[in-house]
């Protein structure tokens, strides 16, 4: 297997990529809409039809999504790992990266999921913003009371 060859500025821009989830897992776990939406871009599509919910597109429908989130889970921790981000220019990206979520909702029930995201990232203006991300699950979910 060959290993693609990455310039210095694809490395920070692989780095740049890989921070939006970093920020968009500390806005959810300390409920803080305007941080976890900040790393989407204006038109990005959030579809979690894999999981057994719905399609989200567009800023206000990703948000209110998040919002239901927020109402109901008490605590909450998301981690990511295993990126691969690939390139199809100077300013547009792919790639997956793996997910472990693990909480509680507010009524106690465990929220436990390991799932693959597969996304697009574009490069605006302010940075770099996910686009598309296609949340699937890698192991059965527990989504009850969710």
């Amino acid at each position: 297997m060959t290993i693609p060859t990455v310039s210095p500025q694809q490395f920070a821009d692989i780095e740049e990529i890989r921070m939006l989830s970093a920020r968009y897992a500390r806005g959810l776990d300390q409920f803080d809409m305007e941080a976890l939406m900040e790393p989407y871009a204006d038109d990005a599509v959030f579809d979690a039809r894999p999981m057994g919910l719905e399609s989200y597109s567009g800023r206000s429908a990703i948000q209110e999504f998040f919002a239901h989130n927020q109402n109901v889970m008490a605590d909450q921790m998301h981690l990511f790992s295993n990126f691969v981000i690939e390139f199809n220019g100077s300013d547009e990206a792919y790639g997956s990266n793996y997910l472990l979520q693990d909480g509680h909702n507010k009524d106690g029930a465990t929220v436990r999921c390991f799932c693959l995201n597969n996304d697009t990232y574009r490069r605006t203006a302010d940075g770099w913003r996910i686009v598309s991300r296609r949340i699937s699950p890698l192991m059965p979910p527990q989504l009850d009371s969710y």
